[in-house]
């Protein structure tokens, strides 16, 4: 079985080396994607290649998902997957321009270099080619989490968008403070600006374009910013009890007797 990724990124590249296939690899440039062919002991071919494969995956950002299944699904025989991160509109997309071929979108929950890790999965029309790929994912450590299109769109708008917005109006609204005044609040918010900005902006700004999320963070920043002392403390609670375990006994000051500060969580 051979596989045309579309894309020579980080992703592309990761699929590549997880999937134990041969591969072929395009891109809209040409050095990447012969760099990674080299990288992974695969070939390269044109954009506009009309060759034939038993499977395309795309592996494009997700701005650009529905348009590159477009342009490639011609080039798969049996099957198309991908591995963009967005599932709605790629599956649309397979829908409509490869409805005769079998269709999965695979969208791994972790940067590439901390593989293996959980790889949300949608079959919606499985056959051997998919079946045979999502069970090298699984034997590479991986494991699938089965889940619809809406489920998992719905699920990225907390889990990537409202984050990420999250974190970056942390790092974009304070400043670095001496280690001594470090509280450990403070510590795991600072730990995970600069694992954030990190990374590569584009992805952050697509994801951004993808999903909803950042506006309900800019609508929670501002109702704490207009809060007098008890609608904050009433936003504390809402908060409090959004995230507290079902069941979980309370452990706020008001239910123990006792009042706590920052410092000493």
């Amino acid at each position: 079985m051979d596989v045309l990724i579309v894309g020579a990124g980080s992703m592309g590249r990761w699929i590549a080396d997880a999937i134990d296939t041969p591969v072929a690899f395009t891109d809209v440039d040409e050095t990447e994607a012969q760099s990674a062919a080299d990288a992974v002991g695969g070939r390269a071919v044109p954009l506009e290649t009309d060759e034939r494969f038993a499977a395309v995956c795309l592996a494009v950002p997700m701005t650009h998902v529905a348009r590159a299944i477009e342009t490639h699904a011609s080039n798969a025989e049996r099957a198309i997957f991908d591995v963009s991160g967005v599932m709605g509109p790629a599956l649309e997309a397979m829908d409509t321009h490869a409805a005769d071929r079998e269709r999965v979108s695979l969208h791994p929950l972790f940067a590439p270099e901390r593989a293996p890790g959980s790889i949300a999965v949608v079959r919606e029309e499985p056959g051997p080619v998919t079946d045979a790929i999502c069970a090298t994912l699984e034997t590479r450590g991986n494991d699938l989490v089965e889940t619809t299109a809406a489920e998992h769109d719905g699920a990225m708008e907390t889990v990537q968008a409202a984050t990420h917005a999250a974190i970056l109006s942390f790092a974009l609204a304070t400043e670095p403070v001496p280690e001594e005044f470090e509280t450990p609040v403070y510590e795991e918010l600072r730990g995970l600006a600069e694992l954030v900005t990190g990374g590569t902006p584009r992805v952050y700004a697509d994801i951004q374009d993808t999903f909803d999320g950042a506006d309900a963070v800019a609508g929670a920043a501002h109702r704490l910013a207009d809060a007098d002392s008890e609608e904050l403390e009433a936003l504390y609670r809402e908060a409090a009890e959004q995230w507290r375990p079902t069941g979980a006994a309370r452990a706020d000051g008001e239910a123990s007797g006792t009042q706590t500060n920052e410092t000493d969580q």
